[in-house]
């Protein structure tokens, strides 16, 4: 004879452990969510013109973050680079990468980006966490070989200095924090990304992350 059961709830219960762990993660995917809406709903500046001549093809692949304008949504960061593939004929996957220093672990975040407008013109629109798309303006690029990139948003909230290498020359960096100040971005606030773990771990991340 078979016995009855028994509800047995034990196994739905968390500990005030994993509770933290799942409100850290809530406020953290709240403020990625609230950044980027922020940023696609500010308005255009006029003077933070995207490169012309933009070639997306030569664009394609790693870049890593240099420096950065403090965000939410890169609290604690550290070895920041992203990785820009074809999706398909009219889109672009995005995966963003980073080490979490507090918590010592890789974050990734996958999305993907279309074009604004002219595909000429260094001007996106990436997305997250769909429907919000926010600004992405290539507002100064090495014409010549694609090694760096300025990269904004709407407007002087956002910026971040790009490279393929995990660091620039002195004086290509000085030029480019030299154009981001004339521009009118506060320079003195720039955050210096450090990048001293071995890529193979941001890699496996590249590989496991979820599609959008």
């Amino acid at each position: 004879m078979q016995r009855g059961t028994r509800n047995d709830t034990s196994s739905f219960m968390t500990t005030p452990t994993t509770m933290n762990i799942i409100t850290r993660t809530f406020k953290h995917l709240i403020s990625i969510v609230t950044g980027l809406f922020l940023a696609s709903c500010t308005e255009e500046t006029a003077t933070l013109t995207p490169v012309s001549n933009f070639d997306a093809a030569r664009y394609l692949g790693r870049w890593y973050e240099i420096a950065r304008l403090p965000n939410r949504f890169e609290e604690g960061l550290a070895d920041v680079r992203a990785e820009y593939a074809p999706r398909d004929t009219a889109t672009i996957t995005v995966v963003n990468t980073g080490y979490d220093v507090a918590q010592q672990r890789w974050r990734s975040v996958r999305g993907i980006a279309r074009f604004a407008g002219a595909r000429d013109v260094g001007h996106l629109r990436v997305s997250f966490f769909r429907p919000f798309y926010a600004s992405y303006k290539i507002i100064a690029l090495d014409t010549n070989a694609y090694q760096y990139a300025l990269v904004t948003g709407n407007d002087f909230s956002y910026l971040w200095l790009l490279a393929r290498t995990p660091q620039l020359p002195d004086a290509t960096r000085t030029m480019l924090i030299e154009k981001a100040a004339a521009l009118g971005f506060a320079t003195n606030r720039l955050i210096y990304v450090v990048h001293e773990r071995d890529d193979s771990f941001a890699a496996k991340e590249l590989r496991e992350a979820s599609p959008p």
